[in-house]
């Protein structure tokens, strides 16, 4: 089985974007063993809640994660690729640390997006233009892993989608 988990608050402008991404990926045909959550805030603290050891294969996580790109841009990482402290939650706990307790048994890929604005604490509901243009990119990367990644390694899905998004980019 393959759980998909968009992560993220949208109370907080930008940090919305996992649960926007899994509410339009809920709207779409996926594969019978694809199970899409919106995980919503601390989702990464209750990961171990979304996966079933014995039949979970693969966890893609959706989800804002700043690696020092233009807003609105994707990036993909396995566990041990998050740049250092680029993936805390507002208390700037770095929770890629649960990801560790289950790597082992389970393909995890963390697709993020470069936030533009994270307004913790104030409240500002809504993405901004380049964050929620990025939601139909992340969408067809979802259905691009879950329909084409089968059988790879985190890291050779994440080599392989890294090649496919420089190819895209220089058309």
């Amino acid at each position: 089985m393959t759980v998909v988990a968009g992560c993220g608050n949208p109370l907080f402008a930008d940090d919305g974007f996992g649960p926007a991404v899994a509410e339009e990926l809920q709207k779409t045909p996926l594969p019978p063993g694809v199970k899409v959550v919106d995980a919503g805030i601390c989702g990464t603290y209750y990961i171990f809640s979304l996966v079933d050891a014995e039949r979970t294969r693969r966890l893609i996580i959706i989800d804002s994660v700043d690696f020092g790109s233009e807003p609105g841009s994707i990036g993909f990482f396995g566990v041990d690729d998050l740049p250092a402290g680029s993936y805390c939650d507002p208390f700037s706990w770095d929770i890629a640390s649960p990801f560790d307790r289950i790597k082992d048994g389970i393909d995890i890929l963390i697709i993020g997006c470069q936030p533009q604005r994270v307004s913790i604490p104030v409240v500002e509901y809504g993405l901004s233009d380049p964050v929620r243009n990025a939601i139909p990119r992340a969408v067809g990367i979802v259905h691009a892993v879950i329909g084409t990644g089968a059988g790879l390694s985190e890291r050779d899905l994440i080599c392989e989608l890294k090649g496919e998004l420089r190819q895209a980019l220089s058309r």
